[in-house]
């Protein structure tokens, strides 16, 4: 399929001159004459694989019209599309205020057809590049479905933004399959289920699998108990007939799926709240004979007993374990953090285990910010540290733009990841142009000592590779500047022989080199 390219330009010469060049080159071409204009066609038409967006123009700007495309991708849950600013212009302030914001690069005007093409065929070949490798990521390799990250992801943006049902389903008696069949047939009965589910629920179902046998479903506009149960009944039906198909009509295990439900926005829409509803309910099902529904409304529940009621060590075990908590950071108010975060240096200091205290900081670029807007950062940040940690995290909220953390468990070697991950994730999000997000860390040594302090630990680590010595330097002073970790080296060969032992997030080369020039 030919690559789509949308130029947006409100003169019609340069319109015609780069649909012209670009159609030749056998791509598909879509113009259009102004901010507005685009907005509104990706609203009805979908994303490009590129978008060569003029600055100058009319009503609404280039910048404008990126930030708001960028609002428009995260309101519709679409990955971003890579954007190439076009320009007459030789403006350097224009230029960092665009990459900054994140364009892909810049097209001067007028255009040699050569270079426009083999920029935008580069571009092209990154994005997708990418955004398969962030697909394969994403996704459980058995079952195609969004794997356990990915999926609470997807399926924490769908509950705020749609009304729906969030279901939690697991398949009752699968150990048998494995125990008795073997893991193959396991295999086979799992991607047959998925398959099923994927079939009842499309196109209003969003799909994930979150641990060996269970699964977790936003199946928009159900908002009835009476679709919950005829999903369910379906779904066991299915399974069933299909299971005999791979297994013989001979096959004695009880196997059928159990399904706990909970409506959105009924019960709200923070994502937390309604996975633990959820899966409350899926274990009345399963407390309940199996092969079910149940749909939490926010009632009593089997999980609440009476503090008088006869209860055993069973019962009560199950009743506080941790089946039905979040998996990933733990959130507490201040008063809890204290009490806890006391408990923990104590146990940390009892066995000898590595901890990080973590105090990541909103910085933001300009004072002139609604209240409104700060508090939404705020959550989004929290959302993307939630989701960016373990269970055996947890985090405290400390004033207005600030997040407190402790992380046992975590070596000096492992802090940088976790933080550069959740910097990546907020880079993401739609007030990345307007704010930054500082870590500040220091590792608690088994003794108890500070083994490290660090501020926006996630440097990125820039080589240059230039014979011209002072080259090097003029570069690695304006790079240094911003806070980035540089490596200079003179020639290509040394640039092979550094980097077969260390990384690079990225490498400036030089072309004209002596022995090995840039190429």
């Amino acid at each position: 399929m030919a690559d789509w390219i949308i130029i947006v330009d409100d003169d019609s010469v340069n319109l015609k001159m780069a649909g012209r060049i670009l159609s030749e080159y056998g791509m598909r071409v879509t113009a259009l004459k102004s901010g507005s204009a685009f907005l509104k066609y990706i609203r009805e038409n979908g994303t490009p694989d590129i978008v060569l967006l003029d600055i100058r123009m009319p009503e609404m700007d280039g910048f404008e019209t990126l930030s708001q495309f960028r609002m428009l991708e995260s309101d519709l849950g679409l990955i971003e599309t890579p954007v190439v600013f076009l320009t007459a212009d030789e403006d350097k302030d224009s230029e960092m205020r665009g990459f900054r914001m994140g364009v892909s690069d810049f097209i001067h005007k007028p255009f040699d057809p050569d270079i426009l093409i083999q920029r935008i065929v580069n571009i092209i070949a990154s994005s997708k590049k990418l955004q398969s490798v962030e697909q394969k990521a994403a996704h459980d390799l058995l079952t195609g479905f969004y794997n356990k990250e990915a999926t609470r992801d997807k399926l924490s943006i769908m509950c705020s933004r749609k009304s729906g049902a969030l279901l939690m389903i697991d398949l009752d008696s699968f150990k048998l399959v494995n125990d008795i069949y073997g893991h193959d047939m396991g295999d086979k009965v799992l991607v047959s289920f998925a398959n099923i589910m994927k079939e009842l629920s499309e196109p209003n179902g969003t799909c994930g699998r979150i641990g060996g046998d269970e699964f977790m479903m936003f199946y928009a506009g159900l908002q009835d108990e009476s679709g919950v149960a005829d999903f369910s009944s379906k779904l066991n039906s299915r399974l069933l007939e299909s299971a005999y198909e791979l297994m013989g009509e001979d096959m004695h295990i009880p196997l059928g799926a159990s399904v706990g439900a909970v409506f959105v926005p009924e019960q709200g829409t923070d994502f937390e709240n309604l996975f633990n509803m959820a899966d409350q309910a899926l274990y009345i099902v399963k407390d309940n004979g199996k092969h079910g529904y149940f749909v939490n409304r926010g009632g009593r529940t089997s999980s609440e007993t009476d503090s008088g009621s006869d209860i055993d060590l069973k019962t009560m075990s199950k009743l506080l374990e941790e089946r039905g908590a979040a998996t990933n950071v733990m959130w507490l108010g201040q008063d809890e953090f204290g009490s806890v975060y006391r408990y923990m240096m104590r146990i940390l200091e009892r066995y000898g285990i590595y901890a990080h205290k973590a105090l990541f900081t909103i910085r933001r670029r300009s004072e002139d910010i609604s209240d409104e807007v700060k508090d939404k950062m705020a959550d989004s940040l929290r959302e993307v540290i939630q989701s960016n940690l373990r269970n055996s995290d947890i985090m405290v909220r400390v004033g207005m733009d600030r997040f407190f953390l402790l992380l046992p468990e975590l070596t000096p070697e492992h802090v940088e990841r976790v933080t550069a991950r959740i910097k990546g994730a907020w880079s993401k999000m739609k007030f990345k142009d307007d704010a930054d997000v500082i870590c500040e860390y220091e590792s608690i040594s088994p003794s108890g000592d500070k083994v490290k302090s660090a501020s926006d630990i996630d440097a990125e680590h820039i080589v240059i590779v230039d014979d011209d010595g002072t080259n090097l330097m003029v570069a690695e002073r304006i790079i240094r500047k911003e806070g980035m970790e540089v490596k200079c080296l003179k020639s290509g060969r040394e640039l092979l022989e550094y980097l077969s032992s260390n990384y690079a997030d990225l490498v400036l080369l030089d072309i004209k080199m002596p022995e090995m020039d840039g190429f």
